[in-house]
Parts: C-alpha cells; sequence; structure tokens
C-alpha cells in the first residue's frame, strides 16, 4: 500500500523542540517534492516547509526561518521537520505531502491540492 506516516507531534512548552516525521511506505521520494503544512483551528492552512528530494533544496515560511530544519534521509523514504523555538501559537495539526509542484508555490492553493500523496495529521501543542 502507497502510503505517508506523518509522527512526532507532541505536547512541548514554549521555547522547545519537536522533530516531525514523514515516513514513506510502498514508494520513495526520488523526483518529489515533500511539503509540510499545519493548520489550526479557526487559523488559514500554512505551508511551513518544503524539499526538493531530487536536489535538496530547501523552502521555509518566513514564520519559521531560522527555527525549522527539513531534511531527508538518503534512502528518500523520510523526511524529517526539526522544530525549535516552537510557540504557543504553533499549536495546530501538521501534515506531510508529496508532489512534482515545486517548493516555490507552497502557498498555492495549486500547490496544496496537486499534492499526490498525504500522510495523516500529527498534532503539536505548544503551551505557554
Amino acid at each position: 500500500e502507497v502510503q505517508l506516516q506523518a509522527s512526532g507531534g507532541g505536547l512541548v512548552q514554549a521555547g522547545g523542540s519537536l522533530r516531525l516525521s514523514c515516513a514513506a511506505f510502498g514508494f520513495t521520494f526520488d523526483n518529489l517534492n515533500i511539503a509540510w503544512f499545519r493548520q489550526a483551528p479557526g487559523k488559514e492552512r500554512e505551508g511551513v516547509s518544503c524539499i526538493s528530494a531530487s536536489d535538496g533544496s530547501t523552502y521555509y515560511a518566513d514564520s519559521v526561518k531560522g527555527r525549522f530544519t527539513i531534511a531527508s534521509d538518503d534512502a528518500k523514504t523520510a523526511v524529517y521537520l526539526q522544530m525549535n523555538s516552537l510557540k504557543p501559537e504553533e499549536t495546530a495539526v501538521y501534515h506531510c505531502a508529496a508532489g512534482s509542484q515545486p517548493c516555490v508555490n507552497i502557498d498555492s492553493d495549486t500547490f496544496y491540492y496537486s499534492m499526490d500523496y498525504w500522510g495523516k495529521g500529527t498534532l503539536v501543542t505548544v503551551s505557554s
């Protein structure tokens, strides 16, 4: 079965860190771009970060630059999102997805709805 599995969410205090994982089962990321999105209740969806599995180029939303790091493993079956200095307002469900649209388009609806594979969300709760 082809699927993505996101994990690593949990409860952390403000200023703390979490590492999210997005694992592929039944396929590899070879020529795909893998993105992390987050959505909190009552807030708009936000494209957080993206990595191109083919060349390793990365994208970060301005709100997370300098604090979050995205990386893939050598086998191109997993992508990790290291989140440091977390803020309470970053409490949300985080989803990973894989598709062929360039990461630079992460904020567009076209990018979001074009993703080919989705993982179930993982909840990140940042307490103040």
